[in-house]
């Protein structure tokens, strides 16, 4: 199997492939930010003593709405909102009405928002541990204009990864999906050609 995860989701693909390499053939991380050691150790100690909602998205997501009276509504919501903006238009689409769950004509978020801020407050500090340990092959897409990327205390991506730049920020599966799953294909292609 070829993995593929993006922001957190990388997290998680990169630590199940160091921890069981015998279920991957490789693995695609997208725009993840892979602390340092010395970074890491800061997050571990931040959420010792209770600020790691001022450092991760977990401050974000604990009032998050998760309700609205329409779709519509919904969509107008999440285009109105930083993170949001620059959604393809069938993504931001497809993230309301596929995301959420229908109560009569009001739409509801399918996923808790409760959890979602817990999985944030207990975002691993230590995968940089994983990395050497890493022993399929592995891919790195990243957005040009990512904030993510440009943070201090990221590990030197290219002495564990095979590197593709696209355009966009963070959240470019989003922004710019074609280009997104061209990028992630070719790379996956690259790490474990399909067996004659």
């Amino acid at each position: 199997m070829v993995a593929a995860g993006h922001s957190l989701g990388g997290f998680l693909t990169l630590r199940a492939a160091a921890r069981r390499p015998d279920l991957f053939r490789a693995i695609v991380v997208m725009d993840s930010p892979i602390p340092k050691r010395w970074s890491g150790t800061a997050l571990q100690m931040v959420k010792r003593i209770g600020l790691v909602d001022r450092v991760t998205p977990a401050g974000a997501t604990r009032e998050r709405r998760s309700d609205w009276s329409s779709v519509e509504e919904a969509v107008e919501h999440f285009r109105g909102k930083r993170n949001f903006r620059g959604f393809d238009p069938e993504c931001l689409r497809d993230y309301v009405t596929l995301g959420m769950r229908r109560e009569g004509e009001r739409v509801r978020l399918a996923f808790d928002p409760e959890v979602e801020y817990r999985i944030y407050r207990t975002i691993p500090h230590d995968l940089v541990d994983d990395l050497p340990a890493l022993a399929v092959p592995a891919g790195f897409v990243c957005g040009e204009e990512s904030s993510e990327m440009r943070r201090p205390g990221l590990v030197d991506l290219r002495r564990h990864f095979r590197v593709v730049r696209v355009p966009g920020g963070h959240l470019f599966p989003f922004e710019r999906p074609a280009e997104a799953a061209a990028a992630v294909r070719a790379l996956a292609r690259g790490l474990a050609p399909p067996s004659a």
